[in-house]
């Protein structure tokens, strides 16, 4: 009689082989998540034998044979933007597409990165992805000790590539809407200045309003967030001008909210706005904000490419930049 208490010993992959009647190698090429050769009659045999056992892979296992763990850090500083909600669930999703899973740490100041250092990270990964502008390079490549380091925050080094979007041509297209519509002076309501993107972004409205001969009345300090937006729009420091460019959508909506008598129907009474970001949630009645996006599946696309090819992480300085676009709507 068998002893109930008797624990069930786990299906291996040799025991999935033996049921689909191929070998082990050929079984563990089917239950792999990365394009391995393999006939579609087999592989079809052996994900119905593996179904049937119930059997798991044993990850551990496979990253000691392959050298990879199938694991992608994310170096944020935080995530409460619109814009990160948009971004981070599509990457999450085509990341998981290619078989592997993401881990997040979240920076939130540059004393963290030192403690990070200090401490340690008890990760092993195939590849960090950085997009916290409180981290550079080489920092990140001694916290991982991993050389494999693509750079999304506006920085790089020699021996980590980046991946940017190119600005110019979304800001440019939105100063030259407000030109045509009769603008001739702007606010403009930044995010953290500290940051190299947005250090380029400030550089390039103000370049651009120049050559637009539109006057910048003030530029005022938010920190992308709705409620940033909301305090510069209630400031003292707050004064009229022609049209208001927000470097996010969070903050233009921020200050939508605090002058909607500025927009009865959603249209410009008094001054016209812009934000950056061209999140998902713009496109609704309630925040029709124009606004600069760029295009995310492309950029994704730019960030999936190394870590499917991983050689490409050699690359050292290439910067590869995705380009912007403006859509008008309401606000402005």
């Amino acid at each position: 009689m068998t002893d109930p208490r008797k624990r069930h010993t786990l299906p291996t992959i040799a025991d999935v082989a033996e049921l689909a009647g191929v070998s082990r190698a050929i079984a563990s090429r089917a239950l792999s998540s990365e394009p391995r050769p393999v006939s579609a009659d087999k592989r079809e045999r052996v994900l119905a034998a593996a179904a049937k056992l119930g059997f798991k892979p044993n990850l551990l296992a496979r990253s000691l044979t392959t050298k990879t763990v199938n694991l992608v850090a994310v170096i944020v500083n935080h995530i409460h933007d619109l814009s990160d909600l948009d971004l981070f669930d599509l990457l999450i999703s085509q990341i998981q597409s290619i078989g592997k899973q993401v881990i997040f740490v979240r920076v939130g100041s540059a004393e963290r990165i030192d403690e990070f250092l200090r401490n340690g990270i008890a990760y092993h990964v195939d590849a960090a992805l950085v997009f916290s502008d409180f981290a550079d390079a080489e920092t990140v490549r001694k916290m991982f000790r991993n050389d494999s380091v693509l750079m999304l925050n506006g920085m790089r080094d020699a021996s980590s590539p980046a991946i940017i979007p190119d600005e110019q041509v979304g800001i440019a297209a939105a100063v030259t809407d407000a030109r045509n519509k009769g603008v001739r002076s702007a606010l403009l309501v930044t995010g953290r200045s500290a940051s190299p993107v947005e250090q380029t972004r400030i550089a390039v409205y103000k370049s651009e309003l120049q050559r637009q001969e539109i006057r910048l009345v003030a530029e005022l300090r938010g920190d992308y967030s709705y409620q940033s937006g909301r305090h510069v729009a209630s400031s003292s420091d707050w004064q009229a001008a022609d049209a208001v460019f927000c470097t996010s959508d969070a903050m233009a909506m921020g200050v939508l909210d605090v002058h909607r008598n500025a927009f009865p129907d959603n249209r410009p009474r008094t001054f016209r706005l812009y934000g950056f970001d061209d999140v998902t949630l713009a496109e609704y009645e309630a925040y029709p904000i124009s606004s600069i996006g760029y295009d995310k599946a492309a950029y994704i696309d730019e960030i999936l490419k190394f870590l499917r090819e991983p050689a490409l992480f050699n690359a050292g300085e290439k910067l590869i930049q995705v380009p912007t676009y403006f859509v008008a709507r309401s606000s402005s």
